[in-house]
């Protein structure tokens, strides 16, 4: 599938209309209550809810939900990418109960870990989804149905990015958009909780991440008859701002290199997500144990040499889980994060592929499998 209408042209400074920035700076001032909806429009968001809800039962239903919005939708580029950072989440769930964290961390931890990633996926999926079918809807009537929005609990910010993207089509203004506002909306819900505080960001092991190198975006893509890794490594987590120029740089990576996105593109295609990182390299992981207690295991170059296979769980080792609602407020109230719409240069620089393999062979090493 080519999605490439033309190639992806990049700057320091987001084309972004002067009506835009007015209604930005509007909107973060003043606070409408949502006007009551026809018996029409009533279940029609009822139904946008039960579809998202359909879909976001776990990480493996969301991250596919993203790609098959994306096959029908290729302008909404946030979806594909989404779809990707969404793979990484579930890959990071699975490694609590894989090869090697479950010697390094409690059985309290790896809960833990997998309740904050999983809070994560599922909040921005709740959130980001129903914008996504309200989009698809509009598209099929023909006109914007943006109003709705506000029903959904969807930030005033987005409200205004929406409208302008149904008129001036601007994909990179809208991906930018929808990381800025995932970003903020996951801060105070996960992020400045008190109890991930403690649970997760407090402990060493999420700090060992940094030295480790182990919290790494991989997109993978087909080259020939192999999977190259491409992405960045995370870095600053904690930071909202971090994450969201994190994202944009993911964004421009993935964006402005045709041959490279339709490689990644062809790769997701042709292998469902599982939660298994034997879904991008089946020559070193594999789903299932294999060999025997501490068999000696030899990788070189993440090419197995010698021994079993690394164990990668897919995402049935955790069950579902049943969320709480979260908080509705609009995170949307102070206009200075417009600055934050600015895409940087694309830099394809870096190899986190080779950053990924030496994490594996930290690890092989700290678990006394020697390489």
């Amino acid at each position: 599938m080519n999605v490439f209408k033309s190639l992806f042209h990049l700057s320091q400074h987001t084309n972004l209309s002067s009506s835009l920035l007015k209604d930005l700076k509007k909107v973060s001032k003043t606070t409408k209550p949502s006007p009551p909806l026809s018996l029409y429009d009533q279940r029609f968001v009822s139904m946008i809810r039960e579809k998202t809800a359909l879909h976001n039962r776990n990480n493996v239903t969301r991250t596919k939900a993203y790609l098959d919005f994306f096959k029908f939708n290729p302008d909404i580029h946030w979806a594909f990418l989404a779809h990707l950072v969404s793979r990484n989440a579930g890959w990071t769930m699975t490694d609590l109960k894989g090869e090697y964290l479950p010697h390094l961390l409690t059985p309290e931890q790896q809960q833990s870990f997998f309740s904050f990633l999983e809070r994560g996926n599922w909040l921005i999926f709740q959130d980001a989804y129903p914008q996504l079918l309200l989009y698809k809807e509009s598209v099929l009537r023909k006109r914007p149905l943006f109003h709705l929005l506000p029903s959904l609990h969807v930030s005033s910010f987005m409200k205004v990015i929406w409208e302008d993207f149904w008129q001036n089509k601007n994909s990179e203004v809208l991906t930018a958009s929808l990381i800025i506002n995932e970003q903020h909306y996951i801060e105070s819900r996960v992020i400045q909780t008190d109890h991930f505080k403690k649970s997760v960001f407090q402990t060493l092991a999420f700090q060992l991440q940094d030295v480790l190198n182990t919290n790494t975006l991989l997109f993978p893509m087909i080259e020939g008859d192999t999977v190259t890794l491409t992405g960045e490594a995370a870095h600053h987590f904690l930071y909202v701002k971090e994450r969201i120029e994190l994202g944009k740089r993911l964004y421009t990576r993935l964006f402005s290199n045709e041959r490279n996105l339709n490689a990644i593109i062809n790769w997701a295609t042709l292998h469902p997500h599982t939660g298994s990182r034997k879904d991008y390299w089946s020559h070193l992981f594999n789903s299932v144990k294999e060999g025997k207690p501490l068999e000696k295991r030899i990788i070189k170059d993440c090419l197995l040499q010698k021994g079993p296979r690394i164990y990668s769980p897919s995402l049935t080792a955790w069950s579902d889980v049943t969320h709480k609602s979260p908080d509705r407020s609009d995170w949307y109230t102070n206009s200075n994060i417009i600055d934050l719409l600015n895409l940087p240069s694309p830099d394809l620089s870096g190899n986190v592929q080779k950053i990924h393999c030496h994490s594996l062979t930290l690890l092989e090493k700290i678990n006394g499998f020697p390489t």
